[in-house]
This record gives C-alpha cells, sequence and structure tokens, in this order.
C-alpha cells in the first residue's frame, strides 16, 4: 500500500486542545502539515493555535455531540482546505463508576462523545477524504476495547463500539483511496482520567482517588504516542498498539479471551474501587 504523504495537506485532528490531539497538532506543525484542529475547549483551542501559528491552521469551536455543528465544522474545513487527506480523532473523555452507580444520562453522556462524535466527524469529512487520491483515517480506540475491566463499563462500551465502527468502515471502503485505522493506546499521561467525568453517586474524595491509582500506571509520554499516531496513519495501518500494557492486553485477550480479567484484576483493584469509603 502506497504510503501517505502529509506534508502540504491537511490533517484535521479532534480533541486538539490537550493530549494526544494537541501533541499530535505539534508534531505534525513541525513538519509543514496543513491542520484543521476540533475541540469544544475554546481557550485551549486558541493557545494552541498561536503557539503553532502560520496561515495553515485553522480552528473550529464544536461539541462533537451536536451533529449540526459537526456538518457545519466540516464545510469550514473543506472551504478553508481543499485537500483533506487526513482525519486523527482523539476527542474523548472517561467515566468512573460501576452499574449501579451510574446512572442512564451519565453513560449516554459518555457514548455521545466518544462514539457518536467520532462516527459524526468520520461521516461528515467522508467525502472530502475520498476526493483526495489516497486518504486514512485513524480513530482513537483504546487498551479498553481489547479487555473490559469493571468499573469502567461506559468507556469500554463506548471504545468496543469505535473499534466495531472502524473495522467495519474499512471493509465498507476497501477497493477505494481511503483506508482506515483503529489505535489502542493504553497508559499514556495526557490528564484524561483525572479530569473526567464520574458518577454523581460516587463520593468525590473516592473518585479521586481511583482516578489517581489509575493515573499511577500511565507510562507513555504524550509526543511517543502522537509519533506512532502519526507513523500509523502515514502507513495506513489498520492495527496500532500504544504502549507495552496494550500490547500485553493485546495477547492477554486473544489467550484468554474469557479469562483475561483474572490477570488484570489485581492490578487494576484500586483504580476500580469506586466504593470504599476514604478512611
Amino acid at each position: 500500500m502506497k504510503r501517505l504523504t502529509l506534508t502540504g495537506s491537511t490533517t484535521v485532528i479532534t480533541g486538539a486542545a490537550s493530549g494526544m490531539g494537541a501533541a499530535i497538532a505539534r508534531l505534525l506543525a513541525r513538519r509543514r502539515v496543513h491542520l484543521a484542529l476540533i475541540d469544544h475547549n475554546a481557550e485551549g483551542l486558541a493557545a494552541l493555535a498561536a503557539e503553532l501559528g502560520g496561515s495553515t491552521v485553522t480552528t473550529h469551536i464544536v461539541d462533537l455531540r451536536d451533529d449540526d455543528a459537526v456538518f457545519a465544522a466540516a464545510d469550514e474545513i473543506t472551504a478553508a482546505h481543499p485537500r483533506v487527506n487526513a482525519l486523527i480523532t482523539c476527542a474523548g473523555s472517561s467515566m468512573l463508576g460501576d452499574l449501579e452507580q451510574l446512572t442512564m444520562e451519565e453513560m449516554r453522556w459518555l457514548t455521545d462523545v466518544n462514539l457518536w462524535g467520532t462516527v459524526s466527524i468520520t461521516k461528515a469529512l467522508l467525502p472530502a477524504l475520498r476526493a483526495a487520491p489516497a486518504a486514512h483515517i485513524s480513530h482513537l480506540a483504546s487498551v479498553y476495547a481489547l479487555a473490559a475491566p469493571a468499573g469502567r463499563i461506559p468507556y469500554s462500551l463506548s471504545k468496543f463500539a469505535v473499534r466495531g465502527f472502524s473495522e467495519a468502515l474499512r471493509h465498507e471502503l476497501e477497493g477505494t483511496s481511503v483506508t482506515v485505522g483503529a489505535v489502542y493506546p493504553a497508559g499514556v499521561r495526557t490528564g484524561i482520567i483525572l479530569h473526567g467525568r464520574y458518577a454523581a453517586a460516587i463520593d468525590p474524595a473516592v473518585a479521586a482517588r481511583a482516578a489517581a491509582a489509575q493515573a499511577a500506571m500511565y507510562h507513555t509520554e504524550p509526543t511517543d504516542a502522537a509519533a506512532l499516531i502519526v507513523q500509523a496513519t502515514e502507513r495506513r495501518r489498520a492495527r496500532t498498539m500504544v504502549g507495552r500494557e496494550a500490547r500485553l492486553i493485546d495477547v492477554l485477550a486473544r489467550l484468554a479471551p474469557t479469562g483475561y480479567w483474572r490477570v488484570m484484576r489485581g492490578p487494576l483493584r484500586e483504580a476500580i474501587d469506586t466504593t470504599t469509603p476514604i478512611a
């Protein structure tokens, strides 16, 4: 498969104001890639755009849960950037809590952000991507789209769905100029778990303890993850693991598809505990 050339064309990045999205934007800007940056965080997006500088960067303040806003942003992007050949979807959030603690509204909120936001921006930009001689879509899934831990039902649900969406879309677009890949990060130090949401039924101190325990397990720097994601986009990979933990969990889930939790339970014990009161 022909390698994708990003320099001189436009890459669209969602969740660009922080974390892996911002790290990817910085890396690509240094390589003279034109950028369309999407986020709901207007202040963070403006700060990043000012840092990157240049007339080849546009910013688009969008709540990805709003389909009309997403499609309007896609129109703005294609008007400003006639050559779009890559989409990298980094936007997402987390949610702590077990099924009894979570409300349906809380779970739907996360699914709207992580799954439907990904589907919406992909659908909106697909005509522009198909118009390119070659294009690639990189969807950020998660290691929790390979193995589903307790205490993370809405997150795993949404990320398994992103995985399924990516694979089905890849098959739909087979034989076209557009390829699709899913990226499975694990343990990236983005702050997503510390700044994510938790069920309203959980004591905030207990939620903070669980989030801190999860964050302590993260070892991959966003810049390192960004380099791997950009490489996967250029090489148009269908499946990319980010972080040693992702590779290990991928193997574990393949070897023990119904028994992997026996191995994962111990290391995640404190990170999934949202019920034990603070002493």
